[in-house]
C-alpha cells in the first residue's frame, strides 16, 4: 500500500480529507460546508438517511463532478488538480451495479486490470488472489449475469482491490442483499482494513452496520451533524447508543430506524 507521508517525522497524512465542501444542483443544495478526515487503516462509515448527500460526496471523491467550492484530498493529493495522483490510490465501489454481465467474472476483472496498465501473468495473479479473498474461487469462468447480488458486489469490491488502492469506498454496498450475503460482505472489507490497512469509507443508511470501534459521520440533508469515534458521538448527543444517536441526530422517531435495519 502506498501512504504519503508529511515532512514531520512520524506523522502520516490522512487518507481522506474534505474541507469545506458544498455542492447544489441548480436551486437544490445537496451538501453544505462539509469537513472531516478519515486516517489511513481505519474504518469509517458515513451515516445518513436517503438523500442525506452521501452518493453527492462520493461523486465528489471520485471526480465524477468537479469541486466547486471546497477542497477534497487523498493521501495529501488534490482531487481537482492533481486528479491522476489522488485517484490512482482510491477503489471504488459504487451503488448501481457495474459488471458487464455479458463478460466471464475473469473478463470483467482483466478489463479493468488493463485499464490500470496491468497485463499478463501479474493481471491473472492478482485475479486469482482476490477472487480467494472475496470467497468467489472458481468462479472466473461464469458469466456475471449467472451470480447472485451478493456474488455481484464480491466481484466489483475485488475489481476496486486490483490496482491495490490505499483508500477503498463503498456506497450502499449492501442494499437489497440478504441478511446472510451483507454480513459477509462487511467482514469481509472488515478484514482487509486490518490485514492490509486500508483505509475504508463505507457508507450506509442502515444502523446495524455500525461496530462500537468505528468512526463515523453523520450527514443530515447535506449538513455534517456529527464526526467522530461511535462512543464519543453517542456521548455527545446524549443518547444510550449509535441508533438513539442517529435518531436524535435525524430527528425521527426511533421506530423509523428500526425499520431501516432488516
Amino acid at each position: 500500500m502506498q501512504h504519503v507521508r508529511t515532512s514531520g517525522p512520524g506523522e502520516e497524512v490522512a487518507a481522506l480529507d474534505l474541507a469545506g465542501i458544498s455542492h447544489s444542483y441548480g436551486p437544490k443544495r445537496a451538501l453544505h460546508d462539509v469537513s472531516f478526515s478519515i486516517a489511513p487503516g481505519t474504518f469509517t462509515v458515513l451515516l445518513g438517511l436517503n438523500g442525506a448527500g452521501k452518493t453527492t460526496l462520493f461523486s465528489l471523491i471520485s471526480h465524477l463532478y468537479g469541486t466547486r467550492r471546497g477542497s477534497i484530498r487523498i493521501f495529501g493529493h488534490d482531487v481537482s488538480r492533481a486528479s491522476g495522483e489522488a485517484l490512482r490510490r482510491v477503489g471504488i465501489v459504487f451503488q448501481a451495479r457495474t459488471l458487464d454481465l455479458d463478460l466471464s467474472v475473469h473478463q470483467n476483472l482483466s478489463y479493468h486490470a488493463s485499464l490500470h496498465g496491468i497485463g499478463g501473468h501479474q493481471a491473472r495473479q492478482r485475479i486469482a488472489a482476490l477472487l480467494d479473498i472475496v470467497n468467489m474461487q472458481g468462479r472466473q469462468h461464469d458469466k456475471a449475469r449467472s451470480l447472485s447480488g451478493g456474488q455481484m458486489r464480491r466481484i466489483e469490491i475485488a475489481r476496486a482491490l486490483l490496482h491495490r488502492p490505499s483508500l477503498l469506498l463503498l456506497d450502499e454496498a449492501t442494499v437489497g442483499l440478504d441478511i446472510q450475503s451483507r454480513a459477509g460482505i462487511l467482514a469481509t472489507i472488515r478484514k482487509l482494513v486490518e490485514t492490509e490497512g486500508i483505509g475504508v469509507l463505507w457508507a450506509t443508511h442502515l444502523i446495524d452496520e455500525v461496530e462500537d470501534g468505528d468512526h463515523v459521520v453523520v450527514l443530515r440533508q447535506g449538513d455534517l451533524v456529527a464526526t467522530g469515534k461511535v462512543a464519543d458521538v453517542v456521548g455527545t448527543s446524549g443518547a444510550s447508543s449509535i441508533r438513539d444517536a442517529f435518531s436524535r441526530l435525524n430527528r425521527i422517531e426511533t421506530s423509523g430506524i428500526a425499520e431501516m435495519s432488516p
